[in-house]
């Protein structure tokens, strides 16, 4: 079977924009190919996390691969400081990979700003880990978005360049597993803005450890505008909104694309059925949908949280796991490089 990499970085609480973009299609890819799901713990410390918060961040994010239906006897969960090839590996990649690709990468550019000079190095090299995470398991596809293709073709040239170097296939060259377009999941206070555990309002995002109560109020309490629902009509001719047409109603918009991806539905199916309705109606829609298919996941991760010795068990067991499949890998990469085992 072939088999995917992916994680998620403990950096605080989870919400929609996570669920929608990522672990909901981490749960529907397990039934199709060997699966590795991890908490990248080391990645998270290339900016500064509060330590006290670490290891409940990292739980956190364990929890809610859990709730959401990763099942830890199918797929492999682990987080990353518990297997340490991972760093192991990056170190022997930082040796490959050329400067001129890390200068290239704009996630480093975005995240530094105007103070690259005071980030930190794991910032700059954080690409040479992310192959290692990808290369270490062998991993035939990794599901990628946007944000993460470049980071993606960094891990590709990696193997090329490793194997090329040392004349022999170590390491296959990972493809990219495109999923569609993720639901664009923006601020439930302000349309324009990207669903954000930064923002200050918590009444901003659906967390994903909202319980059905919590979540039924947010969506009551999500801006809106005073005209009517808009029909298929706005639609380009393959079916999508276009950008231009998002931004000229972007609450109205963000709340229906909300209620398509958790429906499972295209924006066609969508606007046909509320043409014309007013937001009253449509968020009396919108919120029994969310509460039926969030209140449970916010539940079970409750549960879980008042269980921490649960998480921590499934945690070490995956890292036993995973560590049985990277060790050899990396001692392959050792002797091809060399060294002296």
């Amino acid at each position: 079977m072939q088999r995917i990499f992916s994680g998620v970085q403990p950096t605080g609480a989870l919400h929609l924009g996570n669920y929608l973009g990522a672990i909901r299609n981490f749960v529907r890819l397990q039934d199709d190919f060997e699966a590795i799901y991890c908490v990248v713990d080391l990645h998270a410390v290339t900016v500064w996390q509060e330590p006290a918060q670490l290891a409940p961040n990292t739980r956190e994010v364990t929890a809610a691969y859990l709730a959401a239906g990763i099942d830890p006897r199918q797929s492999i969960i682990f987080n990353q400081s518990r297997v340490p090839a991972h760093a192991e590996l990056a170190w022997l990649f930082n040796c490959v990979a050329r400067i001129g690709w890390l200068n290239r990468m704009t996630q480093f550019k975005e995240k530094a700003g105007k103070h690259k000079e005071k980030a930190s190095a794991g910032l700059y090299v954080y690409p040479a880990l992310m192959a290692a995470d990808i290369l270490g398991y062998k991993a035939t596809h990794v599901p990628v978005g946007e944000d993460q293709k470049q980071h993606l073709e960094f891990a590709r040239n990696t193997a090329e360049k490793f194997n090329y170097d040392y004349d022999r296939e170590v390491f296959p060259v990972p493809e990219p597993l495109i999923l569609g377009a993720a639901a664009r999941v923006m601020s439930l206070r302000d349309g324009t803005k990207k669903m954000s555990k930064s923002e200050g309002s918590d009444n901003a995002r659906i967390n994903l450890a909202d319980d059905a109560d919590t979540i039924a109020n947010k969506i009551r309490r999500a801006t809106t505008d005073p005209e009517a629902l808009p029909g298929p009509a706005v639609l380009d001719a393959d079916g999508n909104l276009p950008t231009e047409t998002r931004w000229e109603r972007p609450a109205c918009y963000n709340l229906l694309g909300i209620y398509a991806a958790l429906a499972d539905e295209s924006w066609h199916a969508v606007l046909t059925r509320f043409e014309g309705q007013g937001f009253a109606d449509f968020k009396t829609h919108l919120t029994e949908l969310a509460v039926e298919k969030l209140g449970p996941m916010g539940a079970e991760m409750a549960r879980l949280r008042n269980d921490p010795t649960e998480i921590d068990r499934i945690l070490a067991d995956g890292a036993d796991r995973a560590n049985a499949i990277i060790e050899p890998v990396k001692q392959e990469a050792m002797e091809a490089m060399g060294f002296l085992n």
